[in-house]
């Protein structure tokens, strides 16, 4: 097998609107990368503000998975060496123009590479940068090459090493010299070594190395000329370090020198033992090589040991157990991993299995594997009904004349067995190391001198043979799906040329060609995309119209276009062109790709050259390829895992039990339920065990996710597998796939915004489901949710970041045609899905994702009018209690706001302080009654308590409708009244703004001349009295007692009544 090492290729293009820094506007810019102590840098660019690099750098990767800590750090600098020219002073610093730190979270492999602008970041709080710098950062695997002098020369005796020049060893190394004192400098730019006279400062320099000997082979990752032996001293000002260099980290790590062997002669080595005899029928082991001693390493065992007793570089951390949030369950585990000397009274066992039995639960393993044992590397758990009904454990090998799925006990024989008392059964909790399996004698039976390997231990959920392993009440095991990649193809539609003559007109009637009416049809699988219809006479047709597709990775389809003539109702397709997806370019900004022409061929088995077609394709990886409901969203993460940011905290979901569900299926003639939970959050999907025939099952699982954004939402939902059947046999379960869909049992959704920071909620919450027949309590499900973060500073700073991203806003996607990429997103995710094992019914995609949310429903339209309605009642509130003021109902109230009034327009510097005051003090108040947790499902916001049973009906109709004409009819009726109150409000909204605009329009010369009077009036008004003079008279008269008002209307309210508006002049 080919070694290969992995590389950190980062392509540096350019920058645009750097700081100029050399007293004449412009700069002389170069960039120096830094990653895992190794620092590289770019050549000098003279005298220009937008820089063209164009170089590629390679870092070496000491750790394939490095940590999110792990940074590429890219600072710019300007060259003061070109600006200065002959006045150049070493001693003082390159100018700092900015910097990116680039997480490693955010390196990606070759071939998802895209060209990135990052903006400039200053130093510290009182740098001045701006620009940005375009960067190309992807790993790469590539072949090792071994070195060119393999047969190096060994290194030499101490004697005579000390006439080659080479460096002592550790003990005799000079000291270095110390460090001049530091120059204040305003840029902070590093410093070079001032060991000697300074060359010229191009950032951080290359150290001086030490002289090496002839037979000594420089490192390939060093680069540029090495100095020789003797080489003469250098003068004043020495040329500076050759570009595109690596540069050393602060803490250069020291040279290696050859240590020689020691003087004294070496112990005659101890004679070797021989090899032992294996036993016969068994494999021969290769002999092991002695490994390094293990290092030490500190383990504390109480609390004091954390704060002490430790070195001041080892650092302890301390890790939450992962099952809590969750009741610990008991489980007895029963690993079977081979056996040896299976010998049937003769012949070797042709294809054993193990029985394993606690008490009344039996399961046997699969055949098994015939190497130099015989292999099968299965876990078996036993719940705790198994463990408190048995007080033994029964394991016994058998044999099987030949394989067959149908097993009968004549085909089976009898090896041995053995048997385990429970109570003396190991305990392991985790964090402990596995428990390593034994060999045991089997007993009886025909192999008298068998031995089976195996360990058995009792663990909780928390054991990592947990996720593989066979439950004795399980149906199938827990599952983690992780939704696709997916991205937006757009394809830009812009010519086509060379079409054939289709008969359109004839070369005398159109000289320079012929007519016709072409579109081009895209297709990526199911989506099917038209662009307009395109008209010519020059034979040269145009659209430049956009086509978006929604892709999934891994792609396995093609693009294809085909141009059809359209000539009455009839299509005639002229060419075909098909367009690998891996073929096209990606991006992740609105910057131009470059356009190409294809070829059409022939649809059918001829390749013909039909024409060429224009077109302009990418991936555009800036937007959120959203899969479900804006307003229900979990990730609103870019495509480009390059602009990911990284995350402010995670999600702990334990999802414990379900309490009193109600029997959705019939077994052996009584209702039961095989239940299992999904939740989803991001592209992670986590699916728990199916427990079987339990109306009350618990799992008490624990997942985990990453919080990228804190206004996002965690959905769960609870299903009957309806693929279960439960055999004639005691508890052996099988799993059998059925055409029926999985039951939907009832969802929940979580805000993560409503939840407090590092604190757990343990609620129940009820499982609604929505039938044709009405809404249903279908039980509760007990969930534990708890949201950690590190930095609060973060989460806040996020509430202030645009939601979607920046994508979204520089080339927004319209609202029709977004809905039509999420509901296609949304069937390639359930497509996806369905394909893994065990698959995920599509009917639970949908179902999480809520495909059926912006359908027509009467139930959801009532339930929208009256959330609008709740959302205006505080501004009815303070009406009613300004009306309250104003008519006198409370004197004193009204007296009080009298002398607010005069306050307020004696002093209108405080009505702003005063108003936010008074919305702080209500927000306080208000804590009081705040939600102690995360809320379900509410039937009464819902509208679905009080919901008639047609409207129900039409709820669950599919489109087009299945009813009878009549009922559709009446249906449709019902929808024209409901209409026509609509159509009545906006209708007298748009009179209100006609008759605004009305005032000036001279429509009524007489309404205008009025209006027009009387504000020259109150402008001679204004400018004589002071406005707050006019404030507190109209105050004061628009509070008056009843006793001074009038029950008529105003004759301000009389005269805009009157105004006209267009509603005469509509037909």
């Amino acid at each position: 097998m080919e070694v290969t090492t992995r590389k950190l290729i980062v392509e540096v293009a350019d920058a645009h609107g750097l700081l100029p820094k050399d007293g004449t506007g412009t700069s002389s810019p170069y960039a120096v990368l830094d990653f895992d102590g190794q620092r590289k840098r770019t050549r000098t660019v003279h005298r220009d503000l937008n820089p063209a690099w164009n170089e590629t750098l390679q870092f070496n990767v000491s750790n394939p998975n490095p940590p999110p800590t792990e940074t590429l750090e890219i600072d710019v600098f300007h060259d003061r060496r070109v600006a200065q020219g002959s006045n150049y002073n070493p001693a003082r610093r390159n100018h700092f123009l900015g910097r990116v730190r680039v997480s490693a979270d955010q390196f990606v492999r070759k071939g998802e590479d895209a060209l990135i602008y990052f903006p400039l970041e200053k130093k510290s709080f009182f740098s001045w940068v701006q620009g940005e710098i375009g960067l190309k950062i992807y790993n790469m695997d590539v072949p090792e090459t071994p070195p060119e002098n393999q047969n190096a020369p060994e290194p030499l005796p101490e004697n005579q090493k000390s006439h080659e020049g080479v460096a002592k060893p550790p003990e005799t190394e000079a000291k270095p010299p110390e460090e001049a004192p530091r120059q204040p400098d305003d840029e902070g730019a590093p410093k070079p070594p001032e060991e000697g006279p300074k060359p010229p400062d191009d950032g951080p320099k290359l150290p001086e190395e030490a002289p090496k000997p002839p037979d000594e082979v420089p490192k390939p990752s060093e680069e540029g000329p090495k100095p020789p032996d003797e080489a003469p001293k250098p003068p004043e000002t020495a040329p500076p370090p050759p570009e595109n260099a690596p540069l050393p980290s602060e803490n250069p790590p020291p040279l290696a020198v050859p240590i020689p062997p020691p003087s004294e002669p070496e112990p005659e080595p101890e004679p070797a033992l021989p090899p032992p005899t294996p036993e016969p029928g068994l494999p021969t082991q290769p002999p092991k090589t002695a490994a390094p001693p293990p290092s030490v390493v500190f383990r504390p065992t109480s609390l004091e040991e954390y704060v002490s007793d430790f070195p001041e570089d080892f650092s302890v951390q301390i890790e939450r157990s992962k099952y809590d949030l969750v009741e610990k369950m008991e489980y007895l585990y029963v690993r079977i991993v081979k056996a040896r000397s299976l010998i049937n009274g003769g012949p070797v066992a042709t294809f054993p299995f193990v029985r394993i039995g606690v008490g009344r639960y039996q399961v046997r393993s699969k055949p098994a594997r015939r190497t130099g044992f015989h292999e099968w590397e299965e876990t078996f758990a036993f719940g705790r009904e198994a463990i408190e009904t048995a007080s033994a454990l029964e394991i016994s090998s058998w044999d099987l004349a030949e394989f067959s799925s149908e097993i009968s006990s004549k085909s089976e024989t009898f090896l041995g067995g053995l048997c385990f008392d429970l109570s003396e059964i190991p305990t392991r909790v985790p964090p402990d190391s596995p428990l390593a399996p034994q060999w045991y004698r089997l007993e009886g039976g025909g192999a008298q001198n068998g031995d089976v390997m195996l360990a058995v231990w009792l663990g909780t959920q928390a054991d990592e043979s947990f996720r593989d392993a066979w439950h004795s009440d399980v149906a199938s095991p827990a599952k983690v799906y992780l939704s696709p990649k997916l991205w937006y193809l757009r394809a830009t539609v812009l010519e086509a040329q060379d079409l054939p003559n289709t008969g359109f007109g004839s070369e005398s009637d159109f000289p320079g060609g012929f007519q016709g009416s072409f579109t081009v049809r895209g297709q990526l699988g199911f989506q099917v995309l038209k662009t307009r219809v395109s008209t010519s006479r020059s034979g040269v047709f145009s659209w430049n119209e956009d086509l978006m597709f929604v892709a999934a990775e891994p792609f396995e389809e093609q693009l294809v276009f085909l141009l059809e003539n359209r000539s009455g109702n009839e299509k005639t397709v002229l060419g075909v062109a098909r367009i690998p997806l891996t073929a096209i370019e990606r991006r992740v900004d609105d910057r131009k790709v470059v356009s190409r022409w294809f070829n059409l061929e022939e649809s059918g088995e001829g390749r013909s050259y039909r024409g060429r077609l224009h077109l302009r394709l990418c991936f555009d990886g800036g937007y959120h390829v959203m899969d479900e409901a804006a307003h229900l969203c979990s990730d609103f993460r870019p495509t480009a895992r390059q602009l990911w940011k990284p995350p402010v905290g995670t999600l702990e979901l334990g999802i414990v039990s379900c309490r009193n569900l109600l029997p959705v299926k019939t077994k052996a003639g009584r209702g039961g339920a095989d239940a299992y939970c999904v939740a989803k959050y991001g592209r992670k999907w986590v699916r728990t065990r199916t427990i079987t025939d339990n109306l009350g099952p618990k799992w008490n699982e624990q997942y985990t996710w990453q919080v990228f954004d804190p206004c996002t939402v965690l959905t769960i939902g609870v299903f009957d597998n309806c693929h279960v059947s439960q055999s004639e046999g005691p508890n052996d379960l099988e799993l059998k796939p059925k055409p029926k869909p999985d039951i939907c049992i009832g969802k929940v959704r979580i805000r993560l915004s409503t939840l407090e920071m590092n604190m757990m909620y343990t609620n129940a919450y009820p499982l609604l489901i929505l039938m044709p027949s009405g809404v249903k309590r279908m039980g509760e499900i007990n969930l534990a949710v708890r949201f950690t973060c590190e930095s609060i500073l973060d989460v806040l700073q996020s509430y202030g970041q645009p939601l979607l991203p920046r994508m979204h806003y520089l080339r927004p996607i319209g609202v029709a045609q977004q809905e039509g990429l999420r509901v296609t997103a949304m069937k390639i995710v359930a497509t996806r899905l369905a394909r893994a094992e065990p698959p995920m019914g599509q009917e639970v995609v949908r179902f999480l994702l809520d495909t059926e949310s912006n359908t027509w429903s009467m139930r959801r339209s009532r339930a929208n009018w009256n959330r609008a309605m709740g959302s205006l009642a505080d501004l009815a509130r303070v009406a009613r209690w300004l009306e309250g003021v104003r008519t006198w109902r409370n004197p004193l109230t009204t007296g009080l706001v009298h002398v607010l009034l005069i306050l307020l327009v004696w002093f209108p510097d405080l009505i702003f302080p005063s108003l936010l005051l008074y919305v702080c003090a209500m927000a306080t108040w208000g804590y009081r009654f705040r939600p102690r947790g995360p809320q379900g499902m509410c039937p009464k916001i819902s509208q679905a308590e009080t919901i008639d049973s047609d409207e129900l009906d039409e709820e669950f109709d599919t489109v087009p409708s299945q009813r009878p004409n009549e009922l559709v009819r009446v249906r449709y009726d019902r929808v024209r009244i409901l209409g026509a109150r609509v159509q009545g409000l906006l209708g007298d909204l748009a009179s209100q703004g006609e008759r605004v605009q009305g005032l000036m329009s001279w429509r009524d010369p007489r309404a205008t001349a009025i209006f027009v009077g009387v504000c020259f009036l109150a402008s001679i008004l204004l400018y004589v009295v002071p406005v707050k003079m006019v404030a507190m008279a109209w105050g004061f008269y628009h509070l008056r007692h009843p006793m001074f008002r009038d029950t008529m209307p105003t004759p301000i309210l009389n005269f805009f009544r009157r105004l006209p508006s267009l509603l005469e002049r509509i037909l």
